[in-house]
């Protein structure tokens, strides 16, 4: 169950911030002793001692003190004596005092703490300004003797400062504190929160900083400690791009075609972008979807669209790519511009064109392989049903050819057929016929006479929609995978196809030769090799890992040669990248754009990345209810109807002291009005 934090007092109090400034009261006795001393005076002869009295009695007392007598000047500056006391001890109220011993603080850094927001005094500002201004306020009500923790909670929690009784520190470590373009996570943050706190004594408290907006409000749910949650921010319209998709198609050349089939010979490749645009206020938004390449100003395509409350209306924009812009970048915007900027820019990228490369390679006589069985067996069948996809570009070679290729298309489709190279370029894999011993893992061992298939992997994508009842194998080489899982096609005397992918590629192992059976006469033959080039043309489309998402790991197929890899992100920072196994990894994605990754090595190239928030819980920034665990509501409160915690009338105490010290130094030095009239000269 979760606990709202408690106040330690019912009102406002005073506080001194610095008590060490109070010695300077100390300074009030040597002034008073100035007003007791008697003043030692010189002897001179006068005529009288009438007007001398009082000077008379002094010299006459045997006492070296005279009685106090309450003069406005003494007053004066032992009032300003004590309010410089004051000042220098840095007085300030508290309008309220956490009673916690131990504090945990959590600022919300997710995307929509990022949307623009109004300050008490009217200034403009935004939510994660509001809630750092908050939790330096909450620092400032601490009791003596507590100490408080600083925790960011963005995707992923991070701690920002320590335990620490140190109110400077603390607060200076909450200054480089910045919103983050992501999908916001507070359950890693409380979590380690709770953990923080669970083996310190005393009492303990969470206080979470939060505009409301949480993608995940389980999150809140079950906590072990007392924990309130403070909103900052009201609740604004706001419009955003959602989903965004980019892919390659094709569309009319254009009206010269007068029938249909001269239409569809003269049909070009375009590029087709899909996004989904949603209004989450309560008026219908009028807007503009425009897109443009990276670093250009010209508009490609755009779109007027009206937008009802609450809708989420799909928007199609297309252009027709030039050589030059394949694999570029594209921007995606919504104008005019609301709360929140950031969820009205999308990126994508130009596909890499609606032909997929393929490189067929044969590799020469199977030493060891099916007896009888040469490697360009499969190659006449493997040719025919490539080219019956007319979206392929087929390459026929040798081996040596394509390894001897440095400008391959890192994106090839490669076909394999009689060898089994370690490390061939291009982008997914299908080994056919392989020689006996180890290929990517997978031992080929013993021939097989006539095997029967037994089973195959319908889960697989490469293995959908087809049957392979009524195949028959002349000859095989059984496999031996790492893991039972990688077996594709079982016979009865042991697995003849297996996976052989990796992090960076999808790769396909057949033991067999194509030639050696019927399959080519059957229709399963062309549709397994219809989705091998399927999901080739999804992973060059997208990237072996799909399209990423700010916060999440960003993994980027590279060649398994490359060297000197470099990652720069969207404000030009460097990175730190990570490459095993032809696979490049970057840890975390915090900002939305482009990321440009750079290598050298024999087939040395760039690829450009984009990263999208994407996220319909960032973007709507309507209220929302917290419900925790057993339907209850969390205790919320909102940051509007906060006590500001402190205010220090330092500076009220000086200028009032300063006030009285000119008043004393006028009266010390003005002419008395009696004395003023003595000076007239007479009529």
């Amino acid at each position: 169950m979760t606990a709202p934090l408690a106040q330690a007092s019912a009102g406002p109090s005073l506080t001194l911030l610095a008590p060490g400034g109070l010695w300077l009261l100390a300074l009030l006795g040597p002034l008073v002793l100035l007003y007791i001393l008697k003043i030692k005076r010189s002897r001179r002869r006068v005529p009288s001692t009438w007007l001398w009295a009082a000077a008379q009695r002094d010299l006459m007392a045997r006492a070296p003190f005279r009685r106090l007598i309450a003069q406005l000047p003494l007053i004066l500056q032992a009032l300003a004596l004590a309010l410089l006391a004051l000042a220098l001890a840095r007085p300030a109220s508290r309008g309220r005092a956490f009673t916690g011993d131990h504090v945990a603080i959590l600022l919300d850094t997710s995307a929509s703490m990022s949307a623009a927001a109004r300050a008490p005094s009217g200034e403009a500002t935004t939510r994660i300004e509001l809630g750092k201004r908050l939790a330096k306020d909450l620092l400032s009500g601490l009791t003596p003797g507590s100490d408080a923790l600083i925790l960011e909670a963005g995707r992923d929690a991070r701690l920002v400062a320590a335990l620490d009784r140190d109110l400077v520190r603390l607060k200076a470590a909450i200054d480089p504190i910045a919103a983050r373009d992501v999908e916001g996570d507070l359950g890693a943050a409380v979590a380690l929160a709770v953990d923080r706190l669970r083996q310190l004594g005393g009492s303990r408290r969470i206080v979470v900083i939060t505009d409301g907006n949480l993608a995940r409000p389980a999150a809140l749910r079950g906590v072990s400690l007392p924990l309130e949650v403070i909103t900052v921010g009201d609740a604004v319209d706001n419009a955003a791009i959602v989903r965004v998709d980019v892919r390659s198609g094709s569309g009319p050349a254009g009206a010269a075609a007068s029938d249909a089939d001269a239409l569809q010979q003269e049909r070009r490749e375009e590029v087709q972008a899909f996004l989904v645009v949603a209004n989450f206020g309560a008026e219908p938004r009028d807007l503009y979807v425009t897109m443009r390449q990276d670093s250009a100003s010209d508009v490609l395509s755009s779109r007027r669209v009206l937008v009802k409350p609450g809708e989420r209306l799909p928007v199609v924009l297309t252009f027709r790519p030039s050589p030059g812009d394949y694999r570029k970048g594209l921007l995606f915007e919504l104008s005019p511009r609301d709360a929140m900027p950031l969820d009205d820019v999308a990126y994508g990228r130009v596909p890499a064109g609606d032909r997929l490369p393929v490189f067929l390679a044969s590799g020469g006589p199977a030493q060891g392989g099916t007896p009888g069985a040469t490697a360009s067996g499969s190659s006449p069948w493997l040719a025919r049903a490539l080219a019956s996809d007319p979206m392929t570009s087929v390459t026929a070679g040798s081996l040596a050819e394509l390894l001897g290729t440095p400008a391959l298309d890192p994106d090839t489709f490669v076909v394999i057929d009689g060898a089994c190279p370690p490390a061939p370029p291009g982008g997914d894999l299908l080994i056919v016929n392989p020689p006996p011993g180890r290929c990517f893992g997978t031992l080929v061992g013993r021939p097989l006479d006539r095997p029967t298939l037994t089973s195959w992997d319908t889960a697989d994508p490469r293995l959908r929609f087809l049957t392979l009842d009524g195949v028959h194998l002349r000859a095989a080489s059984s496999l031996e995978p790492e893991a039972a899982a990688q077996a594709l096609i079982r016979a009865q005397e042991g697995t003849v196809a297996a996976d052989i992918s990796t992090a960076s590629r999808t790769g396909t192992l057949l033991g067999f030769d194509v030639g050696e059976s019927d399959w080519p006469l059957k229709a399963s033959f062309v549709l397994f090799v219809r989705n091998l080039l399927e999901q080739a043309r999804a992973h060059r489309a997208h990237g072996i890992t799909g399209p990423a998402r700010t916060g999440e790991p960003l993994r980027v197929s590279v060649p398994a040669t490359a060297r000197d890899l470099q990652a720069i992100g969207p404000a030009g920072e460097r990175l730190d990248v990570a490459q095993r196994a032809g696979l490049a990894l970057i840890a975390e994605t915090p900002r939305a754009g482009f990321y440009r990754l750079s290598w050298q090595g024999p087939q040395a190239g760039s690829v450009l990345v984009p990263a999208n928030l994407t996220s319909v819980a960032e973007s709507d920034l309507a209220s929302k209810p917290l419900v925790a665990e057993g339907g209850g509501e969390v205790a919320v409160s909102s940051a509007a109807s906060q006590p500001d915690a402190h205010a220090e009338w330092t500076w009220l105490l000086a200028l009032a002291a300063l006030g009285l010290v000119v008043f004393d130094v006028w009266y010390f030095t003005r002419v008395p009005r009696r004395l003023q009239g003595q000076d007239r000269p007479a009529a």
